[in-house]
């Protein structure tokens, strides 16, 4: 099991060989080679066995330049890109300027030495700079090891079985249609990153498909239906615009642990978008606590809140159980604001609106990176 895993049940595909397998690729930059090197001798000493190559390689280095950050072409989907890069100057160096290495190098992180600091830059636009000093390594494997561990639940097994009088929506629906229009109101919905700005179109269809996504949009809203089911949003859609069930909005029934993926139902007639890929967080929270009945994602804060401990990629099941552990610490678990770590706020109420009632006015746009 690696590090930081869950004592409790996993899913099937998370299970691996006793060490899960790094591999180094590419050659590094003039300069890097050193801090490289030691990443590799710690994450080794962390339990990695590294190889020359492997097809199911749990964790990669991927050495590019500026000039060319060339893409690892994974062969697995669980397959952890790093990629590892170095600038001559700090000048001009924030996430608006690293983010396109890293959507252009098809990498789950983005590692950038420049002289004094490394910065490390996440898909969900997470941003932190460590500086130099005799524990950087340490540092930046405290960082980077929780992310390379974990267990994206991004398929999407859809059944198209919903039944008639839910084709065109319900009051749950109809709710989330509203709470979408107020949160673009409070411009907590930013536009999709243009990934086609610094993608092929081949490229593009790749990163959707490796990620689970539509686009990058960010936030999502979800409504209990039952006991056992819930509403969401869609992957990559316009939160303020949605309209149609299965495309815009979709019925979550469960997660299936040995698939790992969530199952959806869906209209016969229409075809389905994927569903946010922090569904498994939601399913988590429905499933432990009945009274919740609503849960919304901002990517804001708010002062004071609990914190998850690790900065974990969206819609894995590690970021999800973290979650849902704080939510289960929390006094009134039914009306719970936690923070996920260098990346935004889940809000939990009895339906949508006393969410939103929650948060008007107390939101903050920018996120802590710590």
């Amino acid at each position: 099991m690696h590090p930081h895993s869950s004592p409790q049940a996993m899913p099937a595909s998370s299970a691996t060989a006793d060490r899960p397998v790094i591999v180094a690729h590419g050659a590094p930059q003039d300069g890097l080679g050193p801090l490289s090197g030691a990443l590799l001798e710690r994450l080794v000493a962390a339990g990695y066995d590294l190889r020359d190559e492997a097809p199911d390689a749990r964790l990669v280095l991927n050495h590019v330049t500026p000039e060319e950050p060339t893409p690892f072409r994974r062969k697995a989907q669980a397959t952890f890109v790093l990629s590892l890069l170095a600038l001559p100057s700090s000048d001009g160096v924030d996430v608006r300027t690293l983010y396109p290495y890293l959507v252009r190098s098809l990498s789950n992180m983005l590692l950038v030495q420049v002289p004094g600091a490394v910065h490390l830059v996440t898909l969900e636009m997470g941003h932190v700079v460590e500086a130099d000093g005799p524990d950087l390594v340490e540092r930046l494997v405290t960082r980077i090891e929780p992310t390379a561990s974990s267990v994206l639940v991004i398929d999407n097994h859809f059944e198209p079985d919903l039944e008639r009088e839910l084709w065109d929506g319900d009051e749950h629906t109809a709710a989330l249609a509203a709470a979408g229009q107020r949160l673009a109101e409070w411009d907590l919905l930013p536009a999709p990153f243009p990934l086609e700005e610094f993608l092929t179109e081949r490229d593009l269809r790749h990163v959707k498909r490796l990620y689970g996504i539509g686009g990058l949009s960010y936030g999502n809203l979800s409504a209990r239906k039952d006991a056992r089911r819930f509403w969401m949003s869609a992957s990559g859609v316009d939160k303020a615009k949605l309209e149609t069930v299965g495309r815009d909005i979709l019925l979550v029934t469960d997660y299936d642990a040995e698939a790992n993926a969530m199952r959806l139902s869906v209209p016969p007639e229409v075809e389905p978008r994927r569903v946010s890929v922090d569904a498994i967080e939601h399913w988590l929270i429905y499933r432990e606590h009945p009274e919740v009945g609503a849960i919304i994602h901002v990517h804001a804060w708010m002062d004071g809140v609990a914190s998850t401990e690790f900065t974990y990629p969206c819609g894995t099941y590690q970021l999800g159980e973290a979650v849902a552990e704080k939510i289960r610490q929390a006094d009134e678990p039914a009306r719970a604001v936690v923070g996920l770590k260098n990346h935004g706020l889940t809000v939990t109420g009895a339906d949508l609106d006393d969410v939103l009632a929650r948060i008007d006015g107390k939101l903050l746009p920018t996120v802590p990176m710590t």
